[in-house]
């Protein structure tokens, strides 16, 4: 076991896939040379050499295309983008591309590629750099979308995504990445948990708590608070957003009979509103309150002075959960 932070948990993930597949390229804005703004690909170019983490410009549908021809070509790409909130030039490609390729060509032609998005609020970053975009990839056909929040996920998530020929958004918290938590990076690829499935991170009785990436953390913290007061929260880590994996939390739901989603996006048919809806179509008689949601507001992400305002938090969370209870 070693403890590492979830941001160098994703920087040894990533070195081990490319030591392990010689055509994993690394590809973004300031990858290379500086090692990624926050750090994630930090001496990748050194060992690796800047033919295999490739500094690009500032041109996110060039990176994107120019990963999908590597691709289409038996290489591995994985694409940075560097803010959550940069993504929007590449959404044509993504969309219309890298989610179509494989279903176009009736399965012939496979998309080996993992597009990396640092996403979420809470660094008291300007405009653009605290986003929270994950529905509108959950919902392209085509792509696959999953979320990390710990480092020993980080660590297995990021190489299970490399090894896969499907497309996959690779979201992360960047609020954890200088979370630490421990990791066992001696077992091998083969016996990690599997990438699409959601994990119960906490049991519970009373009520379930569904999250992923940063508010993962959040949900946790509200459900300690609400043991010291006698009730006793379930939390589900979903890890991936599409495909979802339900199993685990239609079981949870009917054990405790109150469901509560947390994120940040805003609520506007966010995640939040297809899990209440497949929640409520398989679990509606058992069912004690309506499922409820906490997220971000309607409204385009404020300035950094007040986002704490926005961000859902600890006690928002047990609020929802009160009055869960209260039905």
């Amino acid at each position: 076991m070693e403890t590492l932070t979830l941001g160098k948990a994703l920087n040894m993930g990533l070195r081990r896939a490319m030591e392990d597949d010689n055509k994993v390229l690394i590809m973004g804005e300031d990858v290379g040379k500086l090692g990624g703004v926050f750090r994630i690909t930090d001496g990748l170019q050194k060992d690796f050499g800047d033919e295999r983490v490739i500094d690009t410009p500032l041109a996110e549908a060039g990176i994107v295309g120019t990963a999908i021809g590597l691709a289409l070509r038996g290489y591995r790409p994985v694409v940075e983008i560097q803010f959550d909130g940069f993504v929007y030039p590449a959404y044509d490609q993504i969309v219309c591309q890298v989610a179509k390729l494989h279903y176009r060509s009736q399965g012939k032609v496979k998309l080996p590629m993992v597009i990396r998005i640092p996403f979420g609020g809470g660094i008291g970053a300007v405009e653009h750099h605290s986003e929270s975009p994950e529905a509108y990839f959950a919902h392209t056909a085509g792509l696959k979308v999953v979320a990390c929040s710990n480092p020993a996920d980080a660590y297995w998530m990021i190489q299970q995504a490399v090894a896969s020929d499907d497309p996959i958004v690779f979201f992360e918290p960047k609020r954890r990445y200088w979370e630490k938590g421990e990791v066992d990076t001696s077992t091998t690829l083969s016996s990690a948990y599997p990438l699409h499935a959601s994990r119960v991170v906490r049991p519970g009785t009373d009520a379930t708590v569904l999250a992923y990436g940063p508010m993962v953390r959040t949900a946790l913290d509200a459900a300690t608070a609400a043991a010291e007061d006698g009730r006793s929260l379930e939390v589900i880590d979903l890890r991936s957003l599409s495909p979802l994996d339900m199993a685990p939390v239609f079981e949870s739901v009917r054990r405790t009979g109150r469901a509560v989603v947390v994120h940040e996006a805003a609520g506007n048919l966010g995640m939040g509103a297809e899990l209440a809806a497949r929640i409520s179509e398989e679990c509606f008689y058992s069912l004690e309150a309506p499922v409820l949601r906490v997220t971000g507001y309607d409204i385009p992400y404020p300035a950094s002075r007040v986002e704490e305002e926005f961000l859902p938090d600890l006690d928002r969370v047990l609020d929802a959960v009160d009055r869960s209870f209260g039905w």
